[in-house]
């Protein structure tokens, strides 16, 4: 991922959301040794029409951006898109990156990686699905 992003921000948060998995959670080594993510070290004070519209993390990731002037947000919810949309914020979510990865030339399988995503309780519509698979066809 450090191809496609110089830098990643996280929300204390939504760190702790990922830490709360513990050591056996999908992905957890790599995010951990990942020098390129920037864990947030405190909470943050959230606007409170945030707070009372989203879940805590996807409320810390839209804080965050607005308080360090970042422009692109990574959401998948719809809610947490559209808030981010209302507050001005550009927006990408785990397929948009995995769009970008597979053009950027990585190998891997979108089919694979969709089916991963759903085993950990991901949920994707088949419209969601149908769009990934049809950005990267040509790209096999």
């Amino acid at each position: 991922m450090e191809k496609l992003y110089r830098n990643v921000l996280v929300p204390f948060e939504v760190y702790r959301e990922i830490e709360a998995g513990g050591d056996s959670a999908f992905g957890i080594g790599k995010f951990r040794k990942a020098d390129f993510i920037k864990k947030e070290a405190r909470p943050l004070p959230i606007a409170p029409y945030l707070a009372n519209s989203l879940d805590l993390g996807e409320a810390a990731v839209i804080q965050l951006a607005i308080n360090k002037n970042i422009d692109t947000v990574c959401i998948d919810e719809a809610v947490g898109r559209r808030v981010a949309r209302l507050n001005g914020l550009n927006l990408t979510g785990s397929i948009g990156i995995l769009i970008r990865a597979k053009r950027s030339g990585m190998a891997f399988s979108m089919k694979e990686a969709i089916k991963r995503m759903e085993a950990r309780g991901v949920f994707l519509s088949q419209t969601v699905i149908r769009f990934a698979l049809a950005q990267v066809d040509d790209l096999k």
